[in-house]
């Protein structure tokens, strides 16, 4: 996308602000919300002028048609580049910013009255931080404050496309808005109850097999259900989990130590961009909520006790977060993202995404807790819908009993999914024959999710905010997002033993795979429950994607 620019690039910085460009760069995604577009954001004043800003300054790829190129022979089984993944390093020289592009930017932060906080070319972005004012010179916008259409509060946003003095355009600048909140996709069954007009107790839970306090689901058992063997712990794998909020330690100690159980994997916390990584719930106000966080790591943990490392990469922005995990070291190979948020341009990611199948990391991602996929409201459930990763439904799991194996598995009630409202392409892989058809009413034009699923009802354990544990109160994709992440850790564990290079972004081997006769040995097909407008049905469908994995997958995925 981009040319290196040199010293002619360092040379036009240096310069600034006395000297500018003659006609703005544009940046090349999109930052004014359609809320804001069409006049659904009333505006109520401007953003104060020494209010406190900090961004995130993305720098596009280069060479992208190459790229394109490469990842599709990355992931072709008959090319000789097959799994041939890059190290970062190789990845920035390649397809990277530039060193001198890369100066360029801090330069012209700095030449703007910016303090730069953070970033790295290998994260192929510039951390900035400056009053209202500053941002407002440098990107030429106006900060406003406008009315939430959809939610009770006030929020901030430039009134057009930023755009700067630069000689070459960036990619995107994340914190230019609070338009969109990102929320855990996780739901307590008292609340989904109430929603839905009935009672806790009518609630469908199936928790009776689980080895946990009152029959309900531990991590371990998610492993027994799967996978069902011992020999693969993830020993040597780095996990990564995506989290927009901190946690407490406690919490992970009071659920392993309630169940009989000792953590082995040693944890770190990660702050992208500065975050807190602390997360306290106390009667005295702290009111920080590590649910989410908590069980991510208990899931994760109880699909592979054997991990080398995971990593807890905590930050208020998308990018930093990414950007971190697709540049930090040890690099995570295997990544659980439970979050969900609305961006002013759904393509906003893509690099990293494609930063990250290059570079042989698989990133799933919870597919939602609202049902069927809407263009706005709850249901929106981006980045589940993006083509670039890897999207995980829920289902309701019964095992054979505490610690036993997987029995049967309908589709969970609540499962996102469905056609994207973000109207991205449909993959190639799913244009393969035989995964879109008259039954599971997919598109042929647009991205369909989800791709694979596991267990998302109400029937876990969990412990957080330094309170009474619970049993059974808590479902979600939440559950299930890092939980496949776990699974492919067994998967890339194999694949060591082979002397082989990891997974990488499995959609498009697990679809090619199961349009065969492997799709048995590989998934539990899911083929009965309903989840909105969609049903599970014989193959791949909209509620429960392939299903939940067997043991056998990792045969498969490890050849």
């Amino acid at each position: 996308m981009i040319r290196k620019f040199g010293t002619y690039a360092l040379a036009i910085i240096s310069l600034l602000p006395i000297v500018s460009v003659a006609q703005p760069m544009p940046v090349l995604t999109h930052h004014v919300r359609e809320a804001n577009l069409n006049g659904e954001a009333r505006l109520v004043g401007d953003l104060p002028s020494n209010q406190v800003m900090s961004l995130d300054v993305v720098l596009p790829l280069q060479n992208q048609a190459e790229l394109n190129a490469f990842l599709m022979a990355l992931y072709d089984p008959n090319s000789l580049s097959y799994r041939q993944f890059l190290s970062v390093q190789e990845f920035t020289e390649r397809f990277g910013p530039s060193q001198e592009t890369y100066d360029a930017v801090v330069i012209f932060a700095k030449a703007n009255g910016f303090a730069v906080t953070g970033g790295s070319r290998d994260g192929m972005e510039v951390q900035i931080r400056g009053p209202v004012s500053m941002v407002e010179a440098a990107f030429h916008v106006t900060m406003g404050t406008y009315q939430h259409p959809t939610e009770d509060r006030i929020f901030y946003a430039p009134d057009r496309e930023p755009t700067t003095n630069l000689p070459f355009p960036l990619w995107h600048i994340s914190g230019l808005d609070n338009y969109s909140t990102p929320h855990p996709m996780l739901v307590k069954k008292s609340d989904y109850a109430q929603t839905h007009g009935i009672s806790p107790e009518e609630v469908v839970t199936h928790a009776t097999t689980g080895s946990g306090p009152s029959a309900s689901f531990l991590g371990s058992d998610m492993r027994a259900a799967y996978y069902g063997g011992s020999a693969l712990t993830g020993a040597g794998q780095n996990l990564g989990l995506f989290e927009y909020l901190g946690t407490d330690l406690t919490d992970l100690e009071t659920y392993f130590s309630n169940v009989g159980q000792t953590n082995n994997v040693p944890i770190t916390f990660l702050s992208t961009d500065g975050t807190s990584t602390a997360c306290v719930h106390t009667k005295a106000g702290g009111k920080c909520d590590d649910t989410e966080q908590t069980l991510d790591m208990t899931q994760a943990i109880g699909m592979a006790p054997g991990l080398a490392s995971l990593v807890m990469y905590i930050g208020s922005t998308d990018t930093a977060i990414i950007s971190a995990m697709t540049s930090n070291s040890p690099l995570p190979t295997t990544i659980g993202c439970s979050w969900g948020w609305t961006p002013a341009d759904p393509t906003t990611l893509d690099p990293y995404f494609q930063r990250m199948a290059a570079q042989g990391q698989t990133f799933f991602v919870a597919s939602g807790d609202d049902s069927t996929w809407t263009k706005s409201g709850k249901a929106e459930a981006w980045p589940a819908d993006d083509a670039n990763i890897v999207s995980v439904g829920g289902t309701d799991l019964t095992t054979a009993g505490p610690g036993g194996a997987w029995m049967s598995e309908t589709a969970w009630i609540d499962s996102g999914g469905g056609i994207s409202r973000d109207k991205i392409k449909i993959p190639s892989w799913q244009q393969l024959a035989g995964v879109i058809n008259s039954s599971n009413e997919g598109s042929m034009k647009y991205r369909n999710g989800p791709d694979v699923s596991a267990n998302a009802n109400f029937t876990f354990y969990t412990c957080a905010d330094q309170k009474a544990c619970l049993a059974n109160e808590y479902g979600g994709t939440s559950f299930a997002a890092p939980m496949w992440a776990g699974y492919i850790a067994l998967v890339n564990e194999q694949l060591a033993a082979n002397g082989k290079s990891p997974a990488g972004f499995i959609n498009p081997t697990i679809y090619a795979q199961n349009v065969t006769a492997r799709y048995s040995r590989d998934f539990h097909d899911i083929t009965s429950g309903t989840s909105g407008s969609y049903s599970a049905v014989t193959g791949y469908d909209l509620v429960t994607g392939w299903g939940s994995p067997k043991d056998g997958l990792i045969t498969t995925l490890a050849h």
